[in-house]
């Protein structure tokens, strides 16, 4: 997997980024870590392992995760989580179906047959099925996890989206941009494993808000 790159948003994961880094050490790829500056102790916990940290230019997951696909170089890049709730004996088979089907973006699912999730509340997991139907009813988005971020893409193709989200809105901005611009996707089983260390950063209700606000803009194709 040498044309990947993982780019990881890792805001006050300084328990859990090493251990992610040491499970991700046997796999060949560039792993691109996305940091504010301010945040010493994850740089201090990272500092002798082989990843490049890259300072993001404001705040915020969205933030992050653009500043990450601008900065990507190879053919592929990876949203993968610095919490420990990726597996990523699951990267092999989403890029095996980029490179042999021919899609442009995957976006893996815990909501498939066989698939599950340990870090999952009943209000997040409400909260996914109705912005996940959202988006099938108004942006003809036939994927089962619109809220799961562990997604797999061609970086020529994300860089093309004009990503403008820096919060949480990413999430949903992603898939329905690249529908919208015809690019080829589709769902790849997965199983949400727990968080090493940790809560979530999600505020369910305050940025629940957010995400649907953001679908109404860009149902009206209004700028995010």
């Amino acid at each position: 997997m040498s044309g990947l790159t993982l780019i990881i948003p890792a805001k006050n994961e300084k328990e859990s980024l090493p251990k992610v880094l040491d499970e991700l050490g046997n796999f060949n790829f560039k792993k691109n870590i996305l940091l504010e500056s301010s945040d010493e102790l994850t740089i201090e916990a990272i500092k002798n392992y082989d990843c490049n940290i890259i300072y993001q230019d404001s705040r915020g997951y969205g933030d992050a995760l653009k500043k990450g696909i601008e900065t990507v170089e190879t053919e592929f890049f990876c949203i993968f989580n610095a919490d420990g709730s990726f597996d990523p004996k699951e990267l092999n088979f989403m890029i095996n179906k980029l490179k042999n089907d021919k899609y442009d973006f995957i976006f893996a699912s815990r909501y498939e047959k066989n698939c599950g999730s340990d870090d999952d509340t009943f209000v997040t997991f409400i909260g996914n099925y109705i912005f996940t139907y959202l988006g099938k009813i108004f942006f003809n988005l036939k994927i089962s996890d619109i809220l799961y971020t562990y997604v797999m893409g061609r970086t020529s193709c994300a860089k093309k989206l004009e990503l403008t989200s820096k919060d949480f809105s990413f999430c949903v901005e992603l898939p329905i941009k690249a529908k919208r611009a015809g690019y080829k996707i589709c769902t790849s089983k997965s199983y949400e494993r727990s968080r090493i260390a940790g809560k979530k950063k999600v505020n369910a209700f305050k940025d629940g808000l957010k995400i649907f606000f953001s679908m109404i803009k860009l149902f009206f194709k209004l700028k995010i």
